[in-house]
């Protein structure tokens, strides 16, 4: 009886054990179950305010171990996955990015998002610190019009 019942138990998991890719429609509820959480997904458009990282930051590790520069286009969130792209819209002066998340933010942080400064002055407010922002969530694939993601400064760029 023992071991038809550990049959019955494991047979699922030998089944649908297996995880699929996520698609474009798919949500993060999958994803987080296996690990016993209940995360919701992240809503495809967030509004909210945006900062960039302070100098201090240059050299070290990110949440995903990749070395952090600010020369590069991605960014910190607490409301988003890791490895998700994200198009960023400067509510202000409609100027956007599209950025990788690969980095947490202090949790006790209220901020949205957090860019490299690369990224800040792609927007148009590097020298502001903050600026409201409008985040479409484009998904884990590179999208198209993805910038390299060492963004290299040219002269007359602001």
């Amino acid at each position: 009886m023992k071991t038809r019942l550990l049959a019955c138990l494991f047979l699922p998991v030998a089944v649908f054990g297996r995880e699929e890719k996520p698609t474009k429609d798919s949500t993060m509820h999958h994803d987080a179950s296996h690990k016993g959480h209940h995360k919701p997904a992240p809503e495809k458009v967030q509004i909210g305010v945006a900062s960039y990282y302070a100098n201090k930051f240059e050299g070290r590790k990110t949440y995903t171990d990749e070395i952090f520069t600010q020369q590069k286009l991605t960014a910190a969130s607490n409301t988003l996955p890791m490895h998700t792209w994200v198009r960023v819209t400067n509510l202000h002066n409609h100027k956007s990015v599209i950025v990788r998340i690969n980095d947490k933010m202090n949790p006790h942080n209220k901020r949205l998002i957090d860019l490299t400064q690369a990224a800040a002055t792609r927007l148009g407010f590097a020298g502001q610190g903050l600026t409201r922002v409008r985040i479409d969530v484009l998904g884990k694939k590179r999208p198209p019009d993805a910038e390299d993601e060492v963004a290299v400064r040219q002269p007359g760029q602001d």
